[in-house]
């Protein structure tokens, strides 16, 4: 599977463009967008930063681009944000074909722009493509039109630690199909929202709720890839445990009922000591970009890191407990609520998350060098 996956990355990124003619052909389109509608990249906007939360906030530009006959991307244009049209039997509607993203944008103090990782959200829809019988963007394509997504609504992006542009990649099966078969054509888009704290809660710690009866996936499905059809379902799960007052759902595995997986829209992490343990990638859990990035920090900074199966029972014993994810960012927990039986976890004057939250922001601002070339600057 990963040699496949491999081979299926290098044979797209080998029909991508340079980055640097994609570069150009960005700042370029982007210019004469804005000049078009007499609107400067800088113009102000009236938004309260202080108090974003993580709501949808339409912004200038949407970016927007069709596969052609031979299954490759057209270079993609910059469209007001708005509706796109849809055949009612569009593979994505009658079928749930379709993949989407998450990274985000940011705003140094010289007022510089970067994006965190934007290659590893590529490589992630490549893989997830594969599983579900699509097309992609090249690695540049695609990091390329996020770029021209965040220059083009730049005026959103909050100031420095007031927030970020969340930016939501999508690729959809847009051709009509009837009879279950892969969509005769696909689209790929790109839209942008300035966003805060995820939960609303904001920094406080989450008191999550173990689900039993419910699962998030299932050995081989698609619960490894950012699949449309894998959010919908955990939904019901949410609102009943939000009803209870709790901020998410931990689902265990769906075979034992025994190991956790994660929580509705992050990975999480036990701390005990020393030892960071995380539940293994086989195949029902996303691996997160910013998982990815905290293992190693987290070897940087002396901590073993286990990728593994993790016991329900294990939660009694753990030192600390926090989520990670794009949109949450690194989420400490204060209670996980499993058999009826609240697990309380107290604040340490050195509490991990909160360290290896620190090296990711030190390393997004600057502040520390960024020495494995995960800041790519939005020139």
């Amino acid at each position: 599977m990963i040699r496949r996956a491999a081979f299926f990355r290098r044979l797209i990124d080998s029909a991508s463009l340079p980055s640097k003619i994609g570069a150009r052909y960005y700042t370029a389109q982007v210019a004469t967008s804005l000049q078009s509608t007499g609107q400067s990249d800088e113009e102000s906007i009236d938004i309260d930063w202080e108090n974003l939360g993580f709501h949808l906030m339409p912004t200038d530009y949407m970016y927007l681009t069709k596969s052609n006959e031979n299954g490759h991307f057209e270079q993609g244009q910059l469209n007001p944000y708005g509706n796109i049209h849809l055949s009612p039997s569009a593979a994505v509607l009658n079928y749930g074909q379709g993949l989407f993203e998450g990274t985000k944008a940011y705003r140094r103090d010289d007022g510089r722009l970067f994006l965190f990782r934007p290659h590893q959200n590529a490589i992630r829809m490549q893989i997830g493509a594969e599983r579900m019988c699509m097309p992609c963007p090249s690695t540049n394509q695609f990091v390329d039109a996020v770029k021209q997504t965040a220059l083009a609504n730049k005026r959103f992006i909050p100031p420095p630690g007031k927030g970020s542009l969340y930016i939501r990649p999508l690729l959809i099966g847009s051709g009509p199909i009837l009879g279950l078969a892969p969509a005769p054509d696909y689209t790929f888009l790109v839209y942008a929202s300035p966003v805060g704290n995820y939960f609303k809660e904001g920094t406080a710690p989450l008191n999550l709720y173990v689900e039993e009866d419910l699962h998030r996936a299932s050995r081989g499905g698609s619960g490894a890839v950012k699949s449309i059809t894998n959010y919908a379902p955990v939904l019901r799960a949410i609102k009943s445990a939000k009803e209870k007052g709790f901020s998410d759902v931990l689902y265990l595995d769906s075979l034992n009922k025994r190991y956790i997986e994660e929580v509705s829209s992050c990975n999480i992490f036990l701390v005990k000591g020393k030892i960071l343990s995380t539940p293994a990638a086989s195949g029902t859990i996303l691996e997160g970009v910013t998982r990815k990035s905290i293992m190693v920090i987290a070897r940087d900074l002396g901590y073993q890191v286990e990728e593994r199966l993790i016991d329900v029972d294990e939660l009694t014993n753990a030192d600390e407990v926090f989520c990670t994810g794009t949109a949450v960012g690194v989420a400490s927990v204060g209670s996980i609520t499993y058999k009826g039986k609240r697990i309380e976890y107290k604040e340490r004057s050195e509490q991990t998350s909160k360290q290896l939250y620190s090296r990711v922001i030190e390393i997004q601002r600057g502040v520390i060098e960024d020495k494995r070339d995960w800041i790519v600057e939005i020139e």
